[in-house]
């Protein structure tokens, strides 16, 4: 099948033109299960707003989104296509004006991503990678030089709804700013890793994320000649959240050593 990406990167800022305009009241924030775990009524309308528009672009696609809303169905990753949504990823940060928050749309093909688009609206920041065609930032193409942890700067996420051991990340965290020229916590787990691709990171650890988080950053990071995977070694998984380390080839392998 002959795959109309553009399509799908048009929606995508689309969406991100939702997110810009979003002004936020008491009552269109909501809590969801776990501390400082919110959903606002505008990542449920980017949500709904992706789902119908990518019904059109790939009608036979299924939707594994963030947010609890018709047409999304969570774990169910189908055999065919299926697209990741996470309609705001960072909405802490949404909600107290940091503008620092993406859309991030990802796609697989038989449980294999294919396609990312995370869009940054605040900035019109559009990182873009398609299996086996390379990634872009803004149409710029994304080639990623192999640092040493020591050459760069590792961004970490740590939201305080996932059940993780936090002593082992900060411990992990304390050894990595020692070793590097210093650490981030930027909020968005897409925007953290697509710094990787665009060279402005060279790792991002997080010992808990769910597949929507970084399904499409995947693609944008190993496109541009970067290594995703779990803190263990083994994949990120497609059908529930796992750990995630990734980076330059040099930085994940000193980051995995510190970690065992």
């Amino acid at each position: 099948m002959c795959m109309n990406y553009n399509e799908i990167e048009n929606l995508v800022r689309e969406a991100g033109q939702i997110l810009l305009r979003g002004t936020l009241t008491e009552n269109s924030i909501h809590q969801k299960q776990g501390i400082a775990n919110f959903c606002t009524d505008f990542d449920l309308e980017i949500q709904r707003f992706l789902i119908s528009g990518l019904r059109e672009i790939l009608p036979e696609a299924s939707f594994f989104g963030e947010e609890e809303t018709e047409g999304s169905q969570n774990a169910e990753i189908s055999d065919g296509y299926t697209f990741f949504i996470d309609p705001i990823d960072g909405t802490t940060n949404f909600m107290f004006g940091y503008h620092h928050s993406c859309v991030s749309v990802g796609l697989s093909y038989r449980k294999k991503m294919i396609a990312g688009f995370i869009y940054n609206p605040y900035v019109d920041e559009m990182y873009v990678g398609i299996r086996g065609k390379g990634s872009t930032l803004n149409g710029k193409r994304l080639h990623l030089e192999n640092k040493a942890l020591s050459q760069g700067i590792v961004a970490f996420g740590c939201a305080r709804y996932n059940e993780s051991d936090t002593d082992l990340l900060f411990d992990a965290v304390k050894e990595i700013y020692l070793r590097s020229l210093s650490v981030r916590n930027g909020g968005s787990a897409a925007l953290d890793l697509c710094r990787i691709a665009s060279g402005n990171n060279v790792a991002y650890l997080e010992l808990k994320l769910q597949p929507y988080d970084y399904a499409a950053a995947s693609v944008i990071i190993e496109e541009a000649g970067g290594c995703i995977g779990q803190g263990n070694g083994n994949a990120v998984t497609l059908d529930r959240p796992c750990s995630v380390l990734a980076g330059t080839a040099d930085a994940v392998r000193e980051i995995r050593k510190i970690l065992e």
